[in-house]
């Protein structure tokens, strides 16, 4: 018991924290080897939604875990996540449907993940298709266009940012990715992460599970006025004002 009430105070108080530090969304992942994936991650969402009045993303790759998430979670989800494979569409999509919820979808399927963009906006294709078979519009359709690591291959971002691009004007629908995945094994990774979501950004990406480190989430406030997102700079201002209360605090204590 004593365990479970300590992650319990651990979860609510990283979720705290991260929407402190910016995040607009939770992902919520109960992954753990050797536990009952169901149960906690229900514990783990009342937990979060007790906390913080931020949506959250239910992430699990186990479909039992999915819809016991589902179950508890009072508002609209978003499921994280569907690949372009047929038996995981068919598994997902009925289950997000049911629930109301959103979806992202992994531009990847049976042969892995793509090396060309054009091949990734096929399968992302797929999965906005699929999903519309299910009734689900895709406004509730999120795809992930991959990132992975510049450290492996030297024209790994390159590839992202066009698979952004085509998804955005073949397809329109929001995009979301794990950014962090550019710099890993690299040293510095924070100043890359925060290079290169300015560059997504631009490309049409809407959105990214990232890091909430300052320079990170600095790095896409400005992006975000630069860009046209945030009018009149009021998100931008705002941040700034906070911080400056924040060191006053600091400095008087």
């Amino acid at each position: 018991m004593r365990s479970r009430l300590g992650l319990r105070d651990r979860v609510g108080a990283d979720a705290v924290a991260q929407v402190a530090a910016g995040a607009d969304m939770l992902d919520v992942n109960a992954g753990i080897p050797l536990v009952d994936e169901s149960e906690l991650l229900k514990d783990m969402l009342r937990t979060v939604a007790g906390a913080t009045d931020a949506p959250i993303c239910i992430d699990s790759s186990v479909i039992e875990a999915l819809e016991a998430g589902l179950s508890v979670y009072e508002g609209k989800a978003l499921v994280n996540s569907v690949t372009g494979e047929d038996e995981r569409l068919e598994e997902i999509l009925p289950l997000v449907a049911r629930h109301g919820a959103a979806v992202i979808g992994l531009a990847n399927d049976e042969t892995g993940i793509p090396e060309t963009p054009q091949q990734r906006l096929e399968i992302a294709r797929k999965i906005v298709s699929a999903a519309g078979d299910h009734g689900i519009g895709p406004e509730d359709v999120v795809i992930d266009p991959l990132a992975m690591t510049v450290g492996a291959a030297t024209d790994a971002v390159t590839i992202t940012l066009e698979t952004i691009s085509l998804i955005r004007d073949e397809l329109g629908v929001n995009m979301c990715l794990g950014a962090s995945n550019v710099s890993f094994g690299l040293p510095r990774r924070h100043q890359l992460n925060a290079a290169f979501l300015p560059m997504a950004m631009a490309a049409g990406l809407t959105s990214a599970i990232m890091s909430c480190a300052e320079e990170v989430v600095s790095s896409v406030r400005a992006a975000d006025l630069l860009l046209g997102h945030d009018e009149w700079g009021a998100r931008w201002i705002a941040a700034h004002r906070e911080r400056e209360a924040a060191a006053k605090a600091a400095a008087a204590s």
